[in-house]
């Protein structure tokens, strides 16, 4: 080797300066592992892990046709999703991730199941992007149970429609509509003959958001479709595809959920009271009843139920639907009275015929609370 030519002290020390540098870059990249490349996951029930903490799911359940989903850093997307299925009826998959237990498969460091009485907020963010050659929804799918199991079907679903494309409706019937984290939803209740389900569909496209998933969960504890003491076993964001659906994607996802609460239930639990006056002569009566939301959280989808006492036979009422005629019967809020919020409260009457003594129903229940009553 040559030496080095005699060069000023400066010179010397500003090479000198220059091949420490150089050293300490060449010792971090030595020191960096290699980006991870996506992973593709073509199995029918294949999944991976990304960021640590949530699973990708394929989740091909309802086809034989080919479906792959190609695991990104921050979420997802579908690479395959061959053939097409009647869109009368269920979906191809649910290709998606999530946070959580999924028949047995559990996102790494999840705190789920976690008993909805002890959630105090469960926050979460999407960011989805969407194609307009196929036929689909990009929902998201929270599950509570009364047990905290991790495998098999929970007894309510709760969907959540981003977005809908094509002649595609949610399981059920539209029960009407409510706010839920300052959104207007159609909603809509049924069952798929295992499980529950409540859907929340959104008018138009949502293609990102940040909310809290307990919201949603608070309007299934009103609608008497879950308690309190059930748990909460996973938060789930995709797609359910019809017809093709290649190119849909989530590019990102978050989920938390923060416990540590003190019974009473999520975010409060439903009480009420309910004030029945009544109008009486020979034969014949009419019955005003006002019920008061005294919880901390709205009621939507209000029912309440009581027992008119024997020989009472109903004939008509007004600002409800309350059937049947006579026995155990049950009235439910009507499009613009179905929700009740915190303080607030709705009246409703009805006419009737009795036999014998008159007398008042004996107990009220709201949603499957008992109510004071006066």
């Amino acid at each position: 080797m040559r030496p080095l030519p005699h060069l000023p002290r400066t010179v010397r020390g500003t090479l000198g300066a220059l091949v420490t540098a150089l050293a300490t870059v060449a010792a971090l990249f030595a020191a960096t592992p290699p980006a991870q490349a996506d992973t593709t996951v073509c199995e029918q029930f294949g999944s991976t892990v990304i960021q640590g903490r949530y699973v990708v799911q394929n989740n091909r359940w309802g086809t034989t046709e080919p479906q792959c989903v190609t695991a990104t850093g921050t979420g997802f997307r579908l690479t395959r999703a061959d053939g097409s299925v009647p869109t009368n009826g269920a979906p191809k998959s649910y290709p998606s991730l999530f946070n959580g237990c999924h028949y047995t498969n559990c996102s790494p460091g999840t705190n789920l199941p976690a008993q909805l009485a002890r959630i105090s907020s469960a926050p979460s963010s999407i960011s989805y992007g969407y194609v307009g050659d196929a036929v689909y929804n990009a929902s998201y799918d929270i599950w509570l149970d009364p047990t905290p199991r991790t495998d098999g079907v929970n007894r309510t679903e709760i969907m959540i429609w981003f977005n809908k494309v094509g002649p595609i409706q949610p399981i059920g019937s539209q029960v009407g509509t409510a706010t839920v984290g300052g959104r207007t939803w159609q909603v809509w209740q049924g069952s798929n003959g295992s499980n529950d389900v409540l859907s929340f569909v959104a008018p138009s496209a949502i293609g990102s958001w940040s909310f809290d998933v307990m919201d949603f969960v608070r309007q299934a504890v009103a609608r008497g479709l879950a308690q309190s003491s059930w748990y909460l076993t996973s938060v789930q964001a995709g797609f359910e595809p019809w017809q093709n659906g290649t190119g849909l994607t989530v590019n990102s996802f978050s989920s938390t959920v923060n416990t540590g609460g003190g019974p009473g239930g999520p975010g409060g639990a439903t009480t009420c009271e309910v004030s029945y006056t009544t109008n009486v002569w020979q034969g014949g009566f009419t019955a005003n009843v006002t019920v008061a939301n005294t919880g901390s959280a709205p009621v939507d989808g209000w029912r309440l139920a009581f027992t008119l006492p024997p020989g009472q036979h109903m004939t008509s009422a007004w600002n409800a639907s309350v059937s049947p005629s006579s026995g155990s019967v049950t009235a439910s809020g009507l499009t613009h009275n179905a929700s009740i919020a915190p303080g607030g409260s709705q009246t409703f009457g009805f006419q009737g015929t009795y036999n014998g003594t008159f007398a008042a129903p004996g107990g009220f229940s709201l949603n499957g609370t008992t109510c004071n009553a006066d």
